[in-house]
């Protein structure tokens, strides 16, 4: 059985991103019942020195509509990180739900034999889409979706490895 590209990017980025969005409506719902302000989530970090909640969330969305924008050749669209509310967050992950629709199978057929040239430590690095794929967009993307889960988790939401999992 050959996996595909599609198969590895898409219904992979559309599920945990809809995850996150379930797990944000929790979220909400406890700051409500908690009598809190949301905004103290979107600024919740596990570390001084780490990226806040929102942070992570527009990485992630980062990662997905940077790696299947690079697999099919196609410019990696420019969005401005600016979301602050759990609304602008929910937003930014519907509108990488909205690239995620656009893509069909054969826009990614290819993309694991495909050049990607990335800028790292100011160098640029080539690099096989399949090798992109595999260790640096899935893993990446990942940290930050599990990131976002830990701060919400640690910031004492009630959810569970259910909620991540979908």
């Amino acid at each position: 059985m050959t996996i595909s590209v599609y198969g590895m990017t898409v219904p992979i980025f559309k599920r945990m991103l809809t995850n996150l969005l379930a797990i944000m409506d929790k979220a909400e719902a406890d700051a409500e019942a908690r009598k809190f302000d949301t905004l103290v989530l979107s600024n919740a970090r596990l570390s001084p020195d780490m990226i806040p909640f929102r942070g992570q969330i527009m990485i992630a969305t980062d990662h997905v509509k940077g790696c299947v924008s690079r697999l099919a050749g196609q410019p990696v669209p420019a969005w401005p990180d600016t979301e602050q509310t759990f609304d602008e967050l929910r937003a930014r992950i519907n509108k990488a739900l909205d690239l995620l629709a656009t893509i069909k199978p054969e826009d990614l057929e290819g993309g694991d034999t495909r050049e990607i040239v990335l800028q790292l430590g100011g160098k640029d690095v080539p690099m096989t889409g399949l090798d992109y794929l595999t260790q640096r967009a899935l893993p990446n993307f990942f940290f930050h979706v599990t990131t976002a889960y830990a701060i919400l988790r640690h910031s004492g939401v009630p959810i569970g490895k259910r909620d991540y999992i979908g």
